[in-house]
């Protein structure tokens, strides 16, 4: 893989970030995509952009306002507010189809600039229920990408089986650590670093971070 290009999902937050290091060690070129769906905070979209032009990645916008029409919730309304699903039900942040949408047009993408390798920052073991986050999804979207285009991709999931303790600590290992903690933008509330500290996504979070930095011994 050292000799290929790659494309990363990029939304400018802890495991895309992550998986964007993980890619620059794995790849020789790296290209980055961000998708703008009228997401709550655009503060995200300024983040990627910032945080790939420190790393001299090259990155694409692209608009995908059409799914906040299909999907509006918490995600795509900055009135309704973010919770948590109640008796097995999804939170109402999930965004249907999302990442169905965003994999076919990073590959499509991938297909225009000569990348056989898709990476995102999905993950089973912290998906909160989320369908498309799933090992068999990514599988399935693989076969059909290929189908679909007639082409040999591959879409890589380097967080698929680690919890939030187990991803700070692969960010830890690709010497990304303090650049995660820093730069990223995970908090709902649209706040920097370690965000607001109360939004589900900032608790998963810092639950992770506290944990690794006890295995650290630090806490």
């Amino acid at each position: 893989m050292k000799n290929d290009k790659a494309i990363v999902v990029f939304s400018g937050g802890q495991d895309s970030t992550t998986c964007l290091f993980w890619a620059m060690e794995q790849f020789k070129e790296v290209e980055a995509v961000t998708f703008d769906y009228n997401q709550r905070h655009k503060l995200e979209i300024e983040c990627a952009q910032n945080i790939t032009n420190e790393l001299g990645i090259k990155h694409h916008i692209l608009d995908m306002s059409l799914l906040s029409q299909l999907a509006p919730n918490s995600l795509t309304r900055d009135d309704i507010e973010v919770k948590e699903g109640e008796d097995g039900e999804l939170p109402n942040s999930f965004v249907p189809g999302r990442n169905l949408l965003f994999i076919s047009f990073a590959g499509i993408l991938a297909r225009g600039v000569g990348a056989k390798h898709i990476i995102t920052g999905v993950s089973e073991t912290d998906f909160s229920g989320y369908p498309d986050c799933r090992d068999n999804f990514i599988k399935s979207m693989n076969v059909t990408l290929n189908l679909s285009m007639d082409e040999n991709m591959v879409i890589h999931t380097p967080l698929m089986w680690l919890n939030k303790a187990e991803t700070w600590e692969l960010a830890d290992k690709l010497g990304a650590f303090q650049f995660v903690r820093d730069k990223t933008l995970t908090c709902y509330n649209g706040v920097i670093s370690d965000g607001c500290g109360e939004c589900p996504a900032c608790m998963l979070r810092k639950n992770g971070l506290t944990d690794y930095l006890q295995y650290r011994g630090e806490l």
